[in-house]
């Protein structure tokens, strides 16, 4: 596959996959789809850090957009200087990318392993810290919270997507930026076969 096209195909997946990510983020912060405990004494610190909005959202879209230009013609102008142009721009874009992958994965996956802020034996508390995790296999202690009602299954449902999403986006970003570095160094192999079309092409036409 020519880098140009690898690199449409990896932005084309890193965009979804942001978007899912600010999406997840959002509907953490409004249990239930309730606005009732939106705020910092009933929801966790890790939804608060907008992992998934800041993290995996954002700091991948940018990323995500410049993979897809690297992958065409863009402002840079067509031919070797305009595509390793943007596939340069796509190699620092990725490396941002990375990182907010990474931290997206990081307070997503201390968000399962703490677990949510809720209310039980009318205090709100982080009361599956001390599990270290081992409440995720025990659905008989996700009952124990009563407010927000639900929130154990909302929290682990959005948290794991999120893991799952940026992990992905990790890999990703990781292929885009060999991509892209191939593609700075060696170009873009399509120009190579338009210009092999051409001359098949004239050769067709050429009366014999």
């Amino acid at each position: 596959m020519c880098t140009g096209k690898c690199s449409r195909f990896v932005g084309l997946s890193l965009i979804p996959l942001s978007l899912t990510c600010i999406v997840a983020n959002i509907l953490l912060l409004v249990p239930q789809g309730k606005t009732t405990w939106t705020d910092t004494r009933h929801l966790s610190l890790q939804v608060w850090l907008m992992a998934g909005f800041l993290g995996g959202g954002l700091m991948v879209l940018c990323p995500g957009i410049a993979a897809v230009r690297a992958g065409g013609k863009g402002c840079c102008g067509a031919g070797c200087c305009g595509n390793r142009c943007r596939m340069l721009r796509s190699i620092f874009s990725s490396v941002f990318g990375v990182l907010g992958a990474i931290y997206c994965l990081l307070v997503s996956g201390a968000g399962l392993r703490i677990g949510p802020k809720c209310l039980m034996d009318g205090q709100w508390d982080y009361h599956f810290r001390d599990t270290k995790g081992s409440y995720l296999q025990n659905r008989t202690l996700w009952d124990l919270c009563v407010e927000p009602p639900g929130v154990v299954s909302w929290n682990v449902t959005l948290f794991s997507l999120l893991v799952a999403a940026s992990c992905l986006e990790i890999v990703l970003c990781g292929v885009q930026l060999v991509n892209a570095t191939l593609g700075v160094f060696c170009g873009d192999c399509r120009k190579k076969e338009v210009g092999r079309r051409g001359l098949e092409l004239e050769r067709e036409g050429t009366p014999r």
